[in-house]
């Protein structure tokens, strides 16, 4: 049975979630703060976490981050009533797999839950070393070699690397990669993709070589260890 926590200050609103999830076949516990969230988080193996950005002690973006440093790499779903980019943006990058505003639908909530509860097994059964021409990817020490050299990468070119080497030659569609790479948040716009393949080719590429990852007009991406 998965396993959820829920970290949410309204005692309210964190009722109705674990009823929620419990009424969906999950296995619910609620924390009320930042802090007690990190003790439960270090101390038992959840398979997902519901978070709210605003919490008393550490608030959300904190929890995240701490969890992230401490290597604790599993799902989190971040709720908020913030509504600009920047935020949506903030959370994702402190650590956070998606995002959801509040308001939101029960159904929704419980799409986005299965989304990444998805992500999570396949994230399981790939994570091992990845090879693919001279590129070498090693998920477990997220690291990643170029002809034995080693490449540095942020958090998410590492995984959107990994997404496009796991299929070498399979062409990935800009919504596939928004979502494989960043969760369901559609919130974002497709572009960042594009500007993250960008990140990747002036890492991975050499002057004068044809870029690993190729272009398919009108299509999107792949990665061509050729």
């Amino acid at each position: 049975m998965m396993r959820i926590l829920v970290v949410e200050d309204e005692a309210r609103l964190a009722r109705l979630i674990s009823r929620v999830l419990h009424e969906e076949g999950y296995a619910a516990e609620t924390a009320s703060d930042g802090r007690s969230a990190m003790k439960l988080s270090l101390a038992e193996p959840f398979d997902l976490l519901v978070v709210d950005w605003m919490l008393p002690d550490l608030d959300g973006i904190e929890v995240v981050k701490r969890l992230r440093a401490a290597e604790v790499d599993v799902p989190v779903l971040m709720l908020t009533a913030r509504t600009q980019i920047e935020d949506r943006v903030e959370g994702l990058d402190a650590g956070a797999n998606d995002y959801l505003p509040k308001p939101f639908a029960f159904p929704e909530l419980l799409a986005r839950i299965r989304v990444l509860s998805r992500w999570q097994t396949e994230k399981r059964k790939t994570d091992e070393t990845l090879a693919a021409g001279d590129v070498t990817l090693d998920p477990s020490r997220h690291a990643v070699w170029r002809d034995g050299e080693r490449v540095e990468l942020s958090a998410r070119e590492f995984a959107l690397l990994a997404a496009l080497i796991r299929r070498p030659g399979q062409v990935f569609s800009r919504s596939v990669l928004l979502d494989t790479v960043w969760g369901s948040s559609r919130e974002l716009y497709d572009n960042v993709v594009d500007l993250y393949i960008s990140y990747l080719r002036k890492k991975l590429d050499r002057k004068g070589e044809t870029s690993r990852i190729r272009t398919v007009r009108g299509v999107g991406y792949t990665f061509d260890p050729r």
